[in-house]
């Protein structure tokens, strides 16, 4: 017996000026509409999406923190428009649409909670753990007998760029990829550095647009080798740039205070001196 491959078709653009109605259906036809006749919106793939993925997902995490209730629903739905976004193109392409992948979002969950669904015990939370990371083993093998092999550093974090990078080099030393010291790493970094600079270094304008794509590789390869010092010194690349961020927004919200004491905005500074006042909150945190 044949069996019929499900047909894919996006959702139907809602027409008009759509209500908020709180319907799955209702937003479906809404993001419809938004691929059909937003500029912005028909422009994106699925990979021009991924750092907004990343970027909500953060800031889901720091509205989860602060407690309100608004900013929790803003995010939440931020996060939900991603999967929204997302599904609309696959549909687009005929690959598979949202229902596919709340399918398969329930299979799994009823497929990794024996203990709810089926006759099996499970004492306490550790066990569950034991028993999640069996059936995810389980699934693996499923996959690779799907053709799919698995490989080494297949199991690696997700996370951030900087997250990933460094758990990838963790793994990679346990099997033996990695220098003795940091110095090592450095000489990386060095190198990865230089071959930077020959991409950019007495370019033009033109030849730097026209190479563009080889200088984010080369970019890429420097922050790479730069998780590598930071991994072999036993920090964590993470936290040490957060760490950064979080110097970098207070020292310029010194430079925005002292212009505003002064009867001035950062719209009326300029770089001098912005740069006096920079120093000045390096002096000002140290006193």
């Amino acid at each position: 017996m044949s069996i019929l491959k499900k047909q894919i078709s996006a959702p139907t653009a809602v027409q008009g000026t759509p209500a908020a109605s709180g319907e799955l259906g209702d937003l479906l036809a809404l993001m419809a509409r938004l691929r059909s006749d937003c500029p912005w919106d028909k422009k994106q793939s699925n990979h021009s999406l991924i750092p907004y993925a990343i970027e909500e997902a953060y800031e889901l995490g720091e509205a989860v923190q602060s407690n309100d209730d608004e900013d929790i629903k803003g995010e939440l739905g931020d996060v939900l428009l991603q999967v929204v976004f997302h599904c609309q193109m696959y549909a687009e392409q005929g690959r598979f649409d949202i229902s596919d992948v709340i399918t398969t979002l329930q299979e799994k969950l009823i497929r990794r909670h024996p203990h709810v669904f089926e006759a099996e015990t499970l004492e306490d939370e550790a066990a569950v753990k034991v028993r999640w990371d069996e059936i995810k083993a389980e699934e693996q093998q499923a996959r690779e007998a799907r053709g799919k092999p698995k490989r080494r550093l297949d199991n690696t974090k997700a996370g951030s760029a900087l997250m990933q990078a460094q758990d990838v080099q963790k793994q990679a030393s346990k099997l033996g990829f990695d220098w003795e010291g940091v110095s090592g790493a450095f000489d990386k970094l060095d190198e990865e550095i230089n071959e930077l600079k020959a991409e950019i270094v007495d370019k033009s304008k033109d030849e730097i647009n026209a190479n563009i794509a080889d200088i984010e590789k080369e970019l890429g390869d420097c922050m790479f080798a730069l998780v590598n010092v930071a991994r072999k010194l036993h920090l964590d690349a993470e936290t040490a740039t957060l760490t950064c961020v979080h110097k970098f927004k207070s020292r310029f919200g010194y430079i925005e205070e002292q212009l505003a004491a002064a009867g001035k905005c950062l719209e009326d500074s300029d770089i001098t001196e912005m740069d006096v006042l920079w120093e000045a909150a390096k002096q000002h945190e140290r006193t």
